[in-house]
């Protein structure tokens, strides 16, 4: 057995058909790591259209529905960084293979869920398996595809798979809900694991470690109990208020404990996120770029979802694919921008002009009435925002991971998920209250009747798309200052075992 370099350079005349993980293998690579990021992302909307369902059959109270959703969140984000950096040390194969088993195990033990604790156990146990799995996966696609141009597509169509998974899972989520059961949402999981963890195991490369591995275990406690804090701190807030001394104290513990993070990655001999990665300005500027996504994207799911369904009418099924013109938009704009405009123009452009593309579309949304169609009012933005998100996010993808040396893939994609998780949690909570204070204060003025708490409805809604027009913007106006306008460099390939 010897040991190879492979640097995504181009095939040699005599085949290579022995290895795994060849360059001839690559575009199915790519299909095996879009399957488990779209298992992934599917599950963070799959579910919530399923929980009214799951609520009645096990009956537990709207008090503890929270959790469902809360109990993937918090394993989900606290444990990124690690399960990135685990994938640096230890093989992105392994750490893949095992996430994908433990997902499909914890998903399969959800389905099957006789009680709440049960349900809220099996979605921990996802979000810890999720964690292994996600950074592993974009890092997979890092390492393997290190040529510029081919890097871009794949990019592109892992972006488009990233993107347009949440809009997917509301159409899913209805299907399964209305013609089977809830817990199909969660048996569905086993179908995507077990085609991706077919090919996992006859396509990827197997990693050859060349030094022992070593974790930085003080970093990793601090950093997993930082982010532990916000994404509950933020979760908190959205049910108990921003004053509630609980929701205060994790948001501070949490911020506190990100800045002894910081320093002690500065005097470990081996970091956990070494401030290399995300002092880069492509780098950099992409987390941030995804972080202002996971804020403002938040509206377009839950809001619009609420306007379908409470003042449209839809059932879930139509609400879904209704949604379907934003992922039609994410994947023309995510596979074409990146090896199309993105030569030509810059990363700075890109992701500036996608995200005011994406504030035209959020703003359109603002109209909405309750009379207003959905040809006028909804699918118009609904295009604008999947063509302004797709490329920009596929940008963001290629950015996050510029430059990046092999053994440190891993953790470099990990902040992406990171990023996009804590903004996540923040624009949940952030644009719920507001929401609420907006219905508030509409009916504090009105009579109060079916018609007064409908148009408070719509408020709260206009009010919510009103703030993220606002998030999208302050994005444009990050991506014009931070992004350097120069095109992404490939990162390293790693070393694999040839047999």
């Amino acid at each position: 057995m010897t040991t190879t370099i492979d640097r995504g350079a181009r095939a040699p005349e005599k085949p290579d058909s022995g290895r795994r993980g060849s360059h001839a293998m690559r575009w199915w690579v790519l299909a095996v790591l879009g399957v488990a990021q779209l298992m992934v992302v599917l599950d963070a909307t799959v579910v919530n259209i399923a929980l009214p369902a799951a609520q009645l059959d096990l009956g537990f109270g709207d008090a503890d529905r929270q959790w469902v959703v809360t109990g993937y969140a918090l394993a989900f984000g606290s444990l990124l960084l690690l399960g990135g950096r685990l994938s640096d040390l230890f093989g992105r194969r392994n750490t893949f293979i095992t996430g994908l088993v433990g997902f499909a195990v914890a998903s399969a033990v959800g389905g099957a869920a006789t009680s709440f604790e049960m349900l809220v156990a099996a979605r921990v146990g996802q979000g810890v398996f999720g964690a292994l799995l996600a950074p592993a996966a974009l890092s997979l696609l890092t390492v393997t595809f290190t040529e510029p141009s081919e890097r871009a597509k794949a990019f592109g169509i892992f972006g488009a798979v990233a993107g347009t998974g949440g809009a997917l899972g509301l159409l899913i989520g209805g299907m399964l809900t209305e013609w089977a059961s809830w817990r199909w949402v969660m048996f569905v999981n086993l179908i995507f694991a077990a085609i991706a963890l077919v090919g996992a195991v006859l396509l990827l490369a197997r990693h050859t470690v060349t030094q022992r591995p070593k974790l930085d275990i003080p970093g990793t406690v601090v950093v997993t109990a930082a982010l532990f804090g916000i994404v509950y701190g933020f979760s908190h807030a959205e049910s108990a208020g921003w004053s509630n001394p609980v929701t205060l104290l994790f948001l501070i513990g949490g911020a506190a404990l990100l800045a002894v993070f910081v320093v002690i990655e500065t005097r470990v001999a081996h970091p956990l996120l070494p401030l290399r990665i995300v002092l880069d300005r492509t780098r950099g500027g992409s987390y941030l770029t995804v972080f202002v996504m996971g804020i403002g994207m938040f509206a377009i799911f839950l809001f619009l979802t609420y306007y379908m369904q409470l003042s449209m009418g839809y059932s879930p099924i139509v609400t879904g694919l209704a949604f379907l013109p934003l992922v039609a938009g994410m994947i023309v704009s995510s596979t074409t921008t990146p090896s199309l405009l993105l030569p030509r123009v810059g990363p700075k452009v890109i992701l500036t002009a996608g995200f005011l593309i994406a504030a035209a579309g959020m703003a359109w949304l603002t109209r909405i009435g309750l009379d207003t169609g959905y040809a006028t009012h909804v699918l118009p933005a609904l295009i604008l925002l999947g063509l302004g998100l797709g490329g920009a996010m596929a940008t963001a993808f290629q950015g996050a991971t510029s430059a990046v040396r092999h053994e440190d893939a891993g953790v470099a994609s990990a902040m992406i998920n990171t990023s996009q998780q804590v903004g996540g949690s923040i624009g949940t909570a952030l644009l719920s209250t507001i929401a609420a204070s907006a219905a508030s204060d509409y009916l504090a003025g009105a009579q109060p009747n079916p018609l007064a708490v409908a148009q408070a409805q719509i408020e709260s809604y206009t009010t919510s798309f009103w703030w993220a027009t606002a998030i999208f913007v302050a994005g444009a106006i990050v991506s014009a200052v931070l992004m350097p306008n120069k095109a992404p460099v490939p990162a390293e390939g790693e070393p694999v075992l040839a047999h």
